[in-house]
Formats: structure tokens, C-alpha cells, sequence
């Protein structure tokens, strides 16, 4: 029997378990295969799709499916196949068009389950695939997308732009039948219903056979906030966002001072108690 058994810890990636260079810690690693090795079961909850999660399920290797599409989908990538996933209804096509007609400047991503395609092109977008290392995929037509839709992002530098988008959206006659979530400082998307990284973890934790009161969650923005609540432990990082400070249980180091190894080790000694 192991100290952690019966325990799911899961962690956000950037600004979270990932250090400012997209780079994981000796410290996090090393705690991280320690966890593991002790019975806990470890993954990540992301914003990125699978196909651009691999460097970090190479640093992390976790021991469970992970969550991605900031709770749009679970995916095994022992088996390469999603094991659920939310699709978008089409009709998001009328929101993006209707922002595109009063915010021509965004960039906007479509996203399917496979694929980054981009739809409207800015500096955000650039910095996007500059930092994602994703080919750059030209959409010239929404409706030539044919495979199922994940989510739609936008993206802009500008902070007062991203929370003139988010008014627009909710004014929208057809805003209640979609989700949205700030998802980075600047990105925004639009998601399926429902679709949270709270409720995915939920779904995880019934799929692995958890106690929700077993598990542990670890973020640091706005998107990290339904997943700290709903966790039988939210943890925010030290340079974790207003709104997921507030969400959590408690605040530890940040994400440049081995966050999770400072977790892990806290549970190891008694420091924190689930």
C-alpha cells in the first residue's frame, strides 16, 4: 500500500506545474515520480489540445488520462484516443461572425479536436504558434470545416479589447446556450456548454474510481478557477490570478519555486490533509 493511494492530484500547465520557459524543475519532476511511485495518480488539465501537450507529458508522464480544451475532452495517450469529449455546436459560427464584424482586429482560432486552424490573423496569433511551435493553418471559410469544432479562441494583446469581447458575447442573443472562459491574458474562447476544467475533473475522478474528497487541484487563471472548487483541495500558485486565489483552499510557492514539489512534499509530511 502506497501514502498516496487512492489520490488524484491534477495541475494546470502553464504558469503552473511549467516554470515562465516552459521548462518543469528537477524539483517537480523528482517529487512528481515520488508521488507516483506511492500510489498517487497524477495528470494535468489543460487549455492546449493533446497534439501540443506532448513536450510536457514527457516532462510529467502522468499515470492517469489527461483532461484538455479547458474540460472539453479526456484523452488516453497510452491508447491516442479521447476517452470523452464535448463537441461545439455550429451555431458558434454566428457568434465569431458577429464579433468579426465589430472587432476586426482579433485574431480568432478554430479549433477541432486535431486541429489549430486559423481563421483571422494578428500579432496574438503569431506569438501563438511561435510559443505552441503549431504549423500555421490558413481558414479562409467557416463553413469548410467539416470535422467536429472543440472551441473558438480569440486573441488580442490589448486587455480593454478582451473585456469588450467578453461584453459582446454576453449580449448576444444566442450567449446562454455556449460557455467562455479567459483562458490566458490574451485569449478568450468560446466552449460547449458546460465545459469547464471543474466538471472534467469531476468526470475523471468517477472514471478512475476517486473520492472527490481525494483529490487535489493545482492552478494559477481564470480557467483554473472551476477546477479549485471543485476539488477536495484547490491549490493556487503564489502568482496565481485574483479570481483563483480566491478560489482556492489555500496559496503555495509559485510556479518558478517548484510548486508541486512543495505540495507533494507537504502531503508527504502531514502539512496538508485531505
Amino acid at each position: 500500500m502506497g501514502k498516496f493511494d487512492g489520490v488524484l492530484l491534477c495541475t494546470d500547465l502553464d504558469g503552473t506545474a511549467l516554470r515562465g520557459d516552459k521548462s518543469i524543475s528537477d524539483e517537480n519532476r523528482e517529487a512528481m515520480e515520488y508521488f507516483k511511485a506511492n500510489g498517487g495518480l497524477l495528470t494535468f488539465i489543460t487549455g492546449r489540445l493533446y497534439f501540443f501537450a506532448e513536450a510536457a507529458l514527457n516532462a510529467i508522464r502522468p499515470n492517469a488520462p489527461i483532461g484538455t480544451i479547458n474540460g472539453g475532452a479526456i484523452y488516453d495517450f497510452e491508447k491516442r484516443r479521447y476517452l470523452w469529449r464535448r463537441e461545439l455546436p455550429r451555431d458558434a459560427f454566428a457568434l465569431v461572425r458577429y464579433i468579426e464584424e465589430r472587432m476586426p482586429g482579433l485574431g480568432i482560432q478554430a479549433n477541432t479536436f486535431d486541429e489549430v486552424l486559423y481563421y483571422r490573423e494578428n500579432i496574438t496569433m503569431e506569438w501563438f504558434r511561435r510559443v505552441t511551435g503549431l504549423p500555421n493553418l490558413p481558414l479562409s471559410d467557416l463553413d469548410s470545416v467539416k470535422d467536429p469544432l472543440s472551441k473558438f479562441v480569440f486573441g488580442t494583446p490589448n486587455e480593454d479589447e478582451i473585456e469588450r469581447l467578453a461584453a459582446l458575447l454576453y449580449a448576444h442573443p444566442d450567449a446562454d446556450k455556449f460557455d467562455y472562459i479567459h483562458s490566458e491574458k490574451t485569449l478568450y474562447e468560446i466552449l460547449p456548454k458546460g465545459c469547464s476544467k471543474g466538471d472534467l475533473l469531476l468526470r475523471l475522478a468517477e472514471l478512475l474510481g476517486i473520492d472527490r474528497k481525494r483529490t487535489v487541484a493545482v492552478g494559477d487563471y481564470d480557467n483554473d478557477v472551476s477546477m479549485l472548487k471543485a476539488a477536495g483541495l484547490g491549490v493556487a500558485v503564489a502568482n496565481a490570478s485574483d479570481a483563483a486565489r480566491a478560489a482556492a483552499d489555500l496559496v503555495t510557492v509559485s510556479n518558478e519555486e517548484h510548486a508541486l514539489a512543495r505540495i507533494i512534499c507537504d502531503l508527504d509530511e502531514g502539512k496538508i490533509r485531505l
